[in-house]
Parts: C-alpha cells; structure tokens; sequence
C-alpha cells in the first residue's frame, strides 16, 4: 500500500520506527533536509584531502579489513571501491522480502545524511531516488555475519548505485514471487537515475552498518505493537469462553508488583470481560470458581513480560536510530578516526530477546488452546469442539498445527549471537550475528501470529456451544470478533476442509480486524 501522505525528511532529525515502516512497508517519499546536505559536503571536502595525502588512510588509498596495509595508486581508487562493491555482493538463498531491503536502504541513506561518512551528496541523492522510485535490489538470505554491520546485503544495495546487479521495481515481489528481476541499469535508466562511479571512501560508507538487523528490529516492533494487543484480547476471549473468572485482573492486584507492561495486559483483558455473562464472579451463597489454570490467570504476567522486553528493545532501536555507523568516519572537528561502531552486538542481543518473548507468548496461547479441547478442562464444551464428537474431530488438528508452530518457536529461539565466527584471515575475530537474529524473529512472529489465531478460531468456535447451551451472553468485544469471523468462517456441522479456515482466521489478525473489531465495541484502543 502505497502512502502518498507521509514524507519523511532526512537529517533533520533521527528517523522514528514509524518512518522506517512507513518508507518499508507503505512506499513514502523522502525529501533530504538542505542543512544535512550542507553536513555531507563539508565531510567530503576532509575526506578529498585525505585522498591527496602522501600518508594511508583506511578506505580512502588502502585496501579492507585484513588488507588494510596495501597502499591504493591514485589511479586505481575507483576500481578499489567498484571491486569492494563486487566482491562484497556475496550474497546467497532466497530472496530477503521487499520491505526488509527497503528498510536497510533507509537506514543507510540516514547514516550518510549524517555528514559522517564523507560521501558526496550525489551519492545522498541518488539512492534516496532509487528509494523514492520503488527499485529495490535483490538481497539473499545469506552472507552476513552483522559485523562490519551487515556488509553483502549492503554491498548488493550499493550494485544498484553502481548500475550493476538485478532489482525488482514496484512491488511485484510481494505481488508475484516469481516474477523475474530485471538488470538495475535497465530500472535506473527508465527513471532517470544516473549510474554512480565511487570514489574514495565511498563504497566502504555504502556497507559499513547495522541497518539491515536494525531495520528488521523496526519491522518486528511495529508487529508486535499490534500481537500484543491481539494477545490480551485472544486470552480474554478465552477464559470468557471457559467460563474462567476475571477477578485476577483487578489493577490494585496488580499494583503490588508494577511493571508496566502487565499493568497494560491485565488492563486490557479486565476491559474486554468487563460486561461478559460468561465469566465466573463471586456471589453470596453460591461457589463459583477460584482459581483460573496458570495459562488463564498468569496471562498478564507472561504478556507483560513480552510487552517490556519489547519496551527494552524499543529504546535500543532508538539509540541505533540516531546513530551514524560507518568506519572510518568524519568527526565533527576534521578527524577521520577508525571505529567499532558497526558491531552488531547491542541489536543483536535484543533480536534475540525478542524471539524468546515471542515464543513464550506462542507457548501460553497453545496451551489455553489446548484446554478447549480436553473435556476434563474444558467445563462443559464437546470433545475437540467437534459438532459430533467421533464421526467429527472438530479442532483437533488445529491444536496440533500450533503445537507445531510453538515447538519450532521453542528452537528459533536459540540466541544467534552467541555464536561468533572469526572472518577476514582473523581481522574480524567476533561477530554478532544479528543477521541471523532478525531473520529467525521475523520467522518467529509470523508463527505468533499464526498461534493466535488458533487460538480465537478455538474461542469463537466454543461460544456457539455455550449459545446453545443458554450459558450466558459474551461481552461486547468478544461477540464483535465472533460476528467477525462467521463473516468468512461458518460454524460447521459437520467437519470441513480446515486449513483455509485456519487461513482466513490468520487474515482476520494480520489485517488488523480483530483489533478492530474489539476497540470498535469496547470504545476505546487496546493498549
């Protein structure tokens, strides 16, 4: 979906995760800000300088990494920076997706409006125009290590300057898979971007950073800024449909132990039961329910866990945000100075962080699944929610699929950046691996996503029996997202073709209806 209302300025300001999805995701427009401008060609005026020093300089008259001590002739720099460019291009696999490239370009183009790279302006302005036209290089699954930053899938970017390499232009990735890629020379030419030639520093400017893994933090943040929701509303939904008590999510309860994200959980979940006929509550002379399973009452506990670790990450995203990370750079007094700055550590770790948090909230949801289905948990419900238990499995499999996702969750959750491996003849002797990080986490929320949407396919197939049975009345949110999904998902009578349903329930989450649907009826935004 193409944002026609949404400009992002760069160099004025750190760009914010909202920009990075809004270029990603949504194709906006970038302007380059005048005075940013300004910065760039003041830090190339040092790096030319340096560029007719007698002296070596790293990647302005020598060679890379373990090379570094081999002097450039002058006339051979253009053909050091094009070979850096090439031989870094060394990527392999399938094809990173669209928004995840648009998203390292972005990045990139910030670090190089910062004035800190000594690239000439021509370069700012030429790959936001290759942004701005919708070309987006091919990148592969494979070749970074996330130390120096994340270096082939840059370098297969900076081939598209160069007017080398393949791109894809528009979104006919997203559209057709397999569609074929087309020559970048052949995309820059029908829109009127003038091929580079590099010069002295600039290829190393182009690959030298965390943007890749950073870009990929941005996306997956954005994701969970709506899964946490869904989350807290999927778990209501379930112990309303469990009949299971809401007196566990009382906020004083949960002011004895303060972290802010179960504060927001427990109150959304005590939102969406609010007005429920379902839920157990204490009444005189009668006994009711004490206590819900741990998957039930501990949901806030666990989903707020999830919801501050991602807080964490939040802040370490913005730190990265308004970072320049290059090697060497230009300092604001002159000095070109080598660095480590382009370390993929402090991204890394979070990445993998997350991915722990995601598969624990995937891991809770499979189990309230679960207890739908088991009639000695289930209070009342059919076999497997089956319409003839027997003749019918019902949901049975349904469970089995997210049992399956969860365990692969369970393994994706393996931190990648503890496994450094030494490159470049020992040079590059510890790397962070957050490449690797980003790729599994956005494997493991799209597996969240899935979990989820087990989980209301469950809820909403076990209100129609406790309709039937005159159980009592749901609340607002939760009958708005059970009239949600029988628009495209019909009780059945019998046991139907199940995937596509599954399918249709992970569409209701993805596009954002269930949300909808929940604060549409609640009248107010799921924190």
């Amino acid at each position: 979906m193409t944002d026609n209302t949404h400009t992002v300025i760069l160099g004025d300001a750190p760009l914010t995760r909202a920009d990075v999805v809004a270029v990603a995701r949504h194709d906006a427009k970038l302007e380059l800000a005048p005075a940013a401008l300004a910065r760039v060609a003041a830090s190339r005026a040092v790096i030319e300088q340096l560029a007719d020093d007698s002296r070596p300089h790293y990647g302005v008259s020598t060679g890379f990494g373990a090379l570094a001590k081999v002097q450039i002739p002058v006339e051979k720099r253009q053909q050091l920076q094009r070979s850096l460019i090439r031989s870094h291009a060394a990527g392999t696999g399938p094809e990173v997706e669209r928004e995840v490239v648009r998203s390292l370009m972005l990045l990139r183009l910030q670090t190089l409006m910062t004035g800190r790279t000594g690239v000439r302006e021509v370069v700012a302005r030429t790959y936001a125009e290759i942004i701005n036209a919708g070309i987006t290089p091919v990148v592969h699954e494979y070749g970074s290590l996330g130390c120096s930053g994340d270096l082939s899938p840059l370098a297969h970017c900076a081939l598209t300057l160069m007017g080398e390499g393949n791109v894809r232009v528009g979104a006919v990735a997203d559209e057709d898979p397999h569609a074929p890629t087309i020559p970048a020379a052949e995309a820059l030419a029908d829109a009127g971007i003038e091929p580079l030639v590099l010069a002295e520093k600039e290829g190393l400017a182009l690959i030298n950073g965390t943007d890749g893994m950073l870009g990929m933090l941005c996306l997956a943040l954005g994701d969970l800024d709506e899964l946490f929701a869904v989350a807290d509303f999927a778990a209501a939904a379930s112990i309303e449909a469990l009949t299971g008590t809401d007196a566990v999510f009382q906020p004083e309860l949960h002011a004895l132990r303060p972290h802010p994200g179960q504060s927001s959980s427990a109150a959304n979940m005590a939102a969406v039961l609010a007005d429920s006929h379902l839920v157990q509550r204490p009444r005189e002379g009668e006994f009711t329910r004490v206590q819900d399973a741990y998957s039930l009452r501990c949901a806030p506990q666990v989903h707020g866990a999830a919801r501050d670790t991602a807080s964490h990450a939040d802040r370490v995203a913005a730190v990265e945000l308004a970072s320049a990370v290059d090697n060497p750079v230009v300092l604001p007094d002159g000095r070109v100075e080598s660095n480590g700055n382009f370390h993929g550590a402090p991204v890394a770790y979070v990445l993998d962080f997350l991915a722990i948090a995601v598969a624990d909230l995937a891991s809770i949801s499979e189990r309230r699944t679960d207890r739908f289905l088991d009639v000695s948990r289930s209070h009342g419900l059919p076999p497997f929610l089956a319409a003839d238990a027997g003749l019918d499995s019902g949901l049975m499999i349904a469970q089995y699929t997210a049992a399956g996702i969860v365990s692969e969750l369970k393994r994706l959750a393996v931190p990648a950046s503890v496994d450094s491996i030494p490159s470049s003849a020992m040079q590059e002797d510890h790397v962070s691996m957050g490449w690797a990080a980003a790729r599994k986490l956005r494997r493991a929320i799209d597996g969240l996503r899935r979990v989820l949407s087990i989980e209301l396919l469950t809820s909403t197939r076990a209100l129609d029996f406790r309709a039937a049975d005159g159980a009592g009345t749901p609340g607002a949110a939760t009958a708005a997202v059970h009239a949600l999904f029988r628009t495209e998902i019909p009780a059945p009578d019998t046991d139907t073709f199940l995937s596509p349903t599954i399918d249709a329930a992970v569409g209701f989450v993805a596009s954002g209806a269930v949300r909808e649907a929940a604060e549409t009826a609640l009248d107010r935004r799921l924190a």
